[in-house]
């Protein structure tokens, strides 16, 4: 039998099962699909049995009592033919319908919503690789899941016509006393009850095989510690690539900001560590705002951009530690510091008036 890797220990991810599913690769017994389709057959018969009783009568009817006598023509044989179409479509159509409608909802049940045209692509590979066919077939686990599925299916498709028979052999030497009608009835009765005697064990093999398929499945798809690894950094991206992009992303803020500071009214500063570029504009804003803030080498950037711009410089530690720690570039301040900030703008020409 084929031993599985020891190092796949590891659930397998949610991007695993979806790649899974998009190769057609899902977890679903053949068993339990068989075995609905048929459960639904029986119940769909069950059901129209006394309308079929009537349509055959009427069909039999016809023929060995008009048929005979009714002169074939080509219009005679046409109107035939649609005739029987309709009887045939109105006894087979239901039942069809109802079974492809039990087998699409167990598949549903099973995989749930999957459409894919991977599965329909021809493997080479596999086609050609006669020693791993060979090996699957004398040597795979799944062989003899399959070989155990059969044998027990044909058991009981053998045992229970046997234990019906057995039970009914009292009742075979009446019949020959019986009219046909009665015999037909008798015999859909036996029938129907070496289905229900063949039934219920199916139905726990396909039970018992949906959860050994959900458990293979779930096993193959196993991964190793260092495929999870693996995932993860592709799903989160290299540390050295998002430090990368960290470092482009702030040196474009950055580069925004001091294109921003020209525009300021007045920048206030720590005096060296911090500095905030402050805008008040009623018509943009109904209070001042932020437009640039930095600490260290882009402080004395700001500063140097507001020197050549001309933009007052106003040194207030306690105001430009809270602005920088508090607001963020393009917010406008809280209401908490409207009163230091205006004190500032009050003494700068442009609001004195």
């Amino acid at each position: 039998m084929a031993e599985k890797d020891p190092s796949k220990t590891e659930k397998a991810t949610p991007k695993r099962i979806k790649k899974a599913r998009g190769e057609g690769n899902v977890a679903k017994s053949q068993e339990m699909g068989k075995t609905m389709t048929l459960l639904a057959g029986v119940i769909a018969i069950k059901v129209v049995i006394n309308i079929y009783y009537d349509q055959f009568q009427e069909i039999f009817h016809w023929f060995f009592t008009k048929g005979f006598s009714t002169p074939l023509t080509q219009k005679k044989v046409y109107l035939l033919f649609i005739w029987c179409s309709e009887k045939l479509a109105l006894l087979l159509l239901p039942i069809f319908l109802f079974i492809a409608l039990v087998s699409f909802i167990t598949l549903r049940l099973q995989v749930g919503k999957l459409w894919t045209t991977k599965v329909f692509k021809p493997k080479f590979g596999k086609i050609f690789n006669i020693t791993n066919g060979i090996k699957k077939i004398l040597f795979d686990v799944q062989t003899f899941v399959r070989l155990g599925k059969s044998i027990l299916q044909a058991a009981v498709v053998a045992i229970a016509p046997y234990i019906v028979i057995k039970q009914e052999m009292h009742n075979f030497i009446p019949l020959f006393y019986a009219n046909a009608h009665e015999i037909t009835s008798y015999v859909l009765q036996v029938g129907y009850k070496m289905i229900k005697y063949t039934m219920l064990p199916m139905l726990i093999i396909a039970a018992i095989d949906l959860w050994y398929m959900r458990h293979e499945y779930s096993e193959n798809l196993k991964m190793s510690k260092d495929e999870v690894k693996d995932e993860r950094k592709q799903a989160e991206g290299d540390e050295k690539v998002k430090s990368a992009m960290k470092q482009r992303m702030m040196a474009m803020v950055q580069q925004r900001m001091i294109a921003e500071v020209p525009k300021a009214d007045v920048v206030i500063t720590n005096p060296t560590h911090y500095a905030i570029a402050l805008r008040y504009d009623p018509l943009l804003a109904p209070a001042p705002q932020i437009l640039a803030k930095g600490t260290n080498k882009m402080a004395e950037k700001i500063k140097e951009i507001a020197r050549e711009n001309n933009v007052p410089i106003r040194e207030n530690k306690p105001l430009a530690q809270a602005l920088y720690k508090q607001v963020e570039v393009g917010d406008i301040i809280p209401e908490e510091m409207y009163q230091a900030v205006a004190a500032i703008l009050a003494k700068l020409n442009k609001f004195k008036r």
